[in-house]
């Protein structure tokens, strides 16, 4: 019997047999974008101009036409709309993604990458 759920998830897995997604972060984004659509911080058309806004600021710069550039003009898109409609502005975003980096590339390959919060430094 075909389950429900594994139909909604089913163009998350795959399309044409292939994955919809070349990382996680891309899904996530995504799921981020809409999450924060349904609960109000912006609308739908918010996200849709600034996405087609990234999209078109990429295109201008001669950015190649691939789904790593979408992705990253999806992540911009929803960093701009976060940091203009809650109190985390651009500087602490730029922070944070660093602060991850750093964590990420210290950490041995194989273990979870812990963030140290201000009180562990």
């Amino acid at each position: 019997m075909d389950d429900p759920k594994s139909r909604l998830l089913k163009p998350l897995a795959s399309v044409d047999g292939q994955p919809a997604f070349d990382e996680p972060w891309q899904a996530e984004v995504l799921a981020i974008a809409d999450t924060l659509v349904q609960n109000g911080l912006f609308s739908a058309s918010a996200w849709s101009d600034a996405l087609g806004e990234a999209l078109k600021q990429s295109q201008s710069s001669g950015a190649s036409d691939n789904q790593e550039t979408y992705y990253q003009c999806v992540l911009n898109a929803l960093e701009g709309l976060v940091a203009s409609h809650s109190d985390i502005d651009q500087q602490a975003m730029t922070g944070k993604r660093k602060d991850w980096e750093q964590a990420y590339l210290s950490t041995p390959h194989g273990q979870p990458v812990n963030l140290k919060t201000e009180q562990q430094a």
